[in-house]
């Protein structure tokens, strides 16, 4: 077992997982402060009223079986701007779901589209839209918009938008109760029901697929298992990578190894990883073993690593520079990351799945079952490849034509599509 030490200490699973609250809700916001701390709390806080993303006052008024609570007419907008509402939990510093869409809603501006953002949380009526605008200006992280900021109101609503984005499933709730006669669209980046065991979350979550909502999701998976499953009308824009941050800067033999080590996000495997790492170090003592995107110090982890905490966007390419392999653990939709290595000349190690190959075949990306031997002796065998140099070079230029404006594109034309007809 891997012990921990620190504050909040949970059981779950039989593995220690420290969790540190204040630093969950100030650096990815309410999303993962909730979910994490309070909706799989233990015993140690059975004592306490449950919390959820959702109001509950929400979650119970929305019956989406009833054909009479479903709008029977759609805006249409046949040219010309669109004024697009978008309700959204108030957004982290590290927060990268929030990142990516405030990416695509610069997109929109962009397109001339007039946008305003609605923020939406279960703890409280008011969030301090100070204190948000102020983090967004301080970090290069998220996109620079001209949209307003303000509460979402359920007396008032979205006003006279044409066009109402969901944007989580909580914010589903909201959207759907809102009482616009604006068209309900649903920008999905994961299946979030796979953030919860099976359980009350897990239902409302799901349940939110079958809204209506016309789907607008991050990649090919889960358009796909959005359409099947569920019945969605569902389009997908593809994941891409921002090469004003990633590229080539070392053209030597590289020694060290990258691991996105994410304990507060579940599907990211971050005790399934340490477990390939604790392999990957008996094979291979010699390698530096680099952790970020999240601070471990609180972990006691059986082999050598270098805590690199959480990192500007900045800062990153000289990190991927060192390494010759990086480790993403993503068990439900792809991360981002795999893409960025591969521009920084890195080879992404990936658990394989139809998750992770639907949404990128690029032919750099290492997919590997979830053995954790198998998957360390990989990481061996990127290390010492003979053409390690060459290939590094050669998969940054694979992605030299993958870019978030073509990205952007296919959402512009997926939105507006449905938006004219």
């Amino acid at each position: 077992m891997i012990r921990t030490r620190g504050l909040g200490v949970f059981l779950r699973q039989g593995i220690l997982t420290v969790v540190r609250p204040f630093q969950v809700l100030r650096s990815d916001g309410v999303r993962v402060f909730s979910a994490r701390l309070f909706a799989k709390a233990t015993s140690k806080l059975e004592r306490f009223r449950p919390v959820m993303l959702v109001k509950l006052a929400d979650a119970a008024a929305v019956d989406w079986t009833d054909p009479g609570s479903q709008l029977s007419e759609r805006v249409v907008v046949s040219e010309g701007p669109v004024d697009i509402a978008w309700i959204m939990s108030p957004p982290g510093k590290e927060s990268g779901g929030h990142q990516n869409l405030f990416r695509f809603i610069k997109f929109a501006e962009d397109a001339g589209h007039r946008c305003t953002i609605h923020l939406y949380s279960s703890r409280t009526d008011r969030v301090s839209i100070s204190e948000v605008t102020g983090m967004l200006k301080t970090t290069e992280a998220y996109a620079r918009v001209n949209a307003d900021i303000v509460n979402y109101d359920p007396n008032k609503g979205v006003g006279q938008a044409q066009a109402l984005f969901a944007t989580g499933w909580e914010t589903a709730y909201p959207a759907f109760l809102d009482r616009s006669a604006a068209r309900r669209f649903y920008f999905v980046q994961d299946f979030e029901p796979s953030f919860y065991p099976m359980g009350s979350e897990y239902i409302l979550a799901e349940n939110t697929y079958r809204f209506g909502f016309h789907g607008i999701t991050a990649g090919g998976w889960l358009a796909s298992k959005l359409r099947d499953e569920y019945g969605m009308v569902t389009d997908h824009f593809d994941f891409a990578v921002d090469k004003q941050f990633y590229s080539v800067t070392n053209r030597e033999r590289r020694n060290e190894i990258f691991f996105y080590a994410r304990p507060v996000t579940a599907r990211r495997a971050f005790e399934f990883g340490l477990l390939v790492l604790q392999d990957f170090a008996r094979l291979r003592p010699d390698v530096t073993i680099n952790m970020a995107g999240w601070d471990v110090s609180n972990w006691e982890i059986p082999f050598r690593y270098r805590n690199l905490a959480s990192l500007e966007l900045s800062e990153l390419n000289d990190v991927y520079n060192r390494c010759a392999a990086g480790l993403v653990m993503s068990l439900s939709n792809m991360s981002l990351l795999p893409l960025e290595l591969i521009s920084a000349g890195v080879t992404p190690v990936v658990n394989d799945g139809p998750n992770n190959r639907m949404v990128s075949d690029n032919p750099y990306i290492e997919y590997v079952p979830l053995s954790p031997q198998a998957i360390a002796r990989k990481l061996v065998e990127v290390l010492d490849r003979p053409d390690a140099v060459e290939r590094s070079i050669a998969m940054a230029e694979s992605v030299v034509n993958t870019d978030w404006r073509y990205s952007g594109t296919q959402f512009i034309t997926a939105f507006e599509g449905a938006m004219r007809a």
